[in-house]
């Protein structure tokens, strides 16, 4: 879990990565791609969207304000999207590191 400081407006926001939050904010990703692939879904996922915002912003302090919503949506997801890049650049550069490299050894000649 990751404490974030999230300025948006002037006003600085407080936000817990959660496993929770996480998989909340990629589930928003999920859906804003669900409608714009499919605008006739719009409707159908939009009360979906408009859920899954309220309780990712409910967990920011303080409490956001309608004007300060989408600002602080965008800045969640950019740092999610930001730690799943760490993540993934740390397991590659580990998967690497972790192999080690063959030794060669000469065989000496007898005499």
């Amino acid at each position: 879990m990751i404490t974030k400081q999230i300025e948006v407006n002037g006003t600085s926001f407080y936000l817990v990565l959660t496993d929770q939050i996480i998989n909340q904010v990629n589930n928003l990703k999920n859906l804003y791609s669900t409608a714009y692939e499919d605008p006739e879904s719009f409707e159908q996922v939009s009360s979906q969207i408009s859920s899954t915002i309220n309780e990712i912003a409910n967990a920011a302090e303080p409490k956001v304000s309608d004007s300060d919503l989408d600002g602080l949506i965008q800045e969640i997801i950019k740092e999610v999207e930001n730690k799943d890049a760490e993540i993934k650049k740390q397991l590659n550069g580990h998967s690497t590191k972790s192999e080690k490299p063959k030794k060669t050894r000469k065989k000496s000649k007898s005499k």
